[in-house]
């Protein structure tokens, strides 16, 4: 099947008073049409760097060194910004945050700011009259015809349904702290689906939600997305919470990708030694946690090669000396290693 979005060799460094730090090290991925992918991986590896690289929403002390970022065939690093802001950013791939609370202004309605959203990226908009030229208008300029205005408020209304929001029309006219956080990440994933996107970010959901909210969270978000067919790219330190959600799993260490496998597969018969590593750290009824030996390295003086290779009881000279290229070890799942583990033969009790 091909890919929706597909990463390839993307580098992005970080300008710090330390140094510059190497946050993204030739990264490669793909989110195929309707799947979820999981992102997952210690706190500091860059899932989020990633996430930001793909929307062009870096912070001012990121760059972008080399690499592309093919989404429906058009690298998006490469592609005029102003056709990518109005066509791609906030339409086509859109963001759900870590945090709801900070993503809204606290002193406008929630639904003063999501038509605010609507007025811009409203499904409605494309082929409207001077649609092409609102870019280039100062936005106070701008007109949103009263037309389009009732058939978003109704569409609104429908997805908030949809989120489970009770009362839809009265939520409209409450300000953000009126809500709890898991109403306020139910809104966040309504205004996330209101363009009808082909790709949501979700960095991180639930992290801020007590477990029984994140489990409906989850639940609603993935019966939602398969519903209407929207890929997600899932960021997540969380591997309970991939199971839960993900069709398939890509693992980071470090600023690079480890593996990438279906779920099953992912946590069935991991082939890189750093997986195998974080799913033996998982708890267990049947044997101890194990840690994983030394430290996540600086990323201003990375390791060269493989960035695991000083943590790895398999690293060789060649892991030092050179990033290992993808290989395929079973249908749709890959690995960058000089030397992959063969199936565990008692690790089907690590799935969470």
């Amino acid at each position: 099947m091909p890919s929706l979005l597909s990463v390839r060799q993307l580098e992005v460094d970080f300008v710090t008073d330390q140094g510059v730090a190497r946050v993204l090290n030739r990264i490669s991925l793909d989110v195929a049409p309707g799947e979820v992918v999981g992102l997952v991986g210690e706190s500091g590896c860059g899932k989020t760097t990633l996430a930001r690289a793909i929307l062009g929403i870096l912070p001012g002390a990121a760059r972008v060194r080399g690499g592309e970022i093919h989404f429906h065939g058009r690298d998006l690093l490469r592609e005029d910004r102003r056709r990518v802001n109005d066509e791609v950013r906030g339409r086509a791939i859109t963001f759900i945050p870590q945090d709801p609370f900070t993503s809204f202004n606290p002193l406008f309605t929630v639904g003063t700011q999501v038509m605010d959203l609507m007025k811009w990226k409203s499904p409605h908009r494309r082929g409207e009259a001077g649609h092409a030229a609102a870019g280039r208008c100062p936005a106070l300029l701008s007109r949103y015809p009263g037309p389009r205005r009732r058939a978003d408020r109704e569409a609104v209304l429908e997805t908030l349904r949809a989120v489970q929001i009770p009362e839809p029309s009265r939520a409209l006219g409450r300000l953000p702290h009126e809500f709890s956080g898991g109403q306020r990440q139910r809104l966040m994933i309504a205004m996330a689906l209101l363009s009808g996107p082909d790709l949501v970010i979700a960095d991180e959901p639930t992290t801020a939600l007590d477990v029984t909210i994140q489990a409906q969270i989850l639940r609603l978000l993935r019966g939602l997305v398969k519903e209407r067919g929207v890929s997600v790219l899932f960021t997540t330190h969380d591997l309970g919470t991939a199971h839960e959600i993900c069709d398939r799993i890509v693992v980071m260490y470090a600023g690079q990708e480890m593996e990438s496998a279906p779920t099953d597969a992912f946590f069935r018969r991991p082939a890189h030694p750093y997986t195998r590593r974080l799913l033996d750290s998982l708890p267990s009824p049947t044997r101890e946690i194990q840690d994983i030996p030394g430290e996540v390295p600086s990323l201003i003086d990375p390791p060269t090669g493989c960035r695991f290779h000083p943590r790895c009881d398999f690293a060789t000279p060649e892991c030092r000396a050179d990033r290992p290229e993808p290989r395929a070890v079973a249908p749709d799942h890959g690995v960058r290693c000089h030397h992959p583990l063969p199936p565990p033969g008692d690790h089907a009790g690590a799935s969470p």
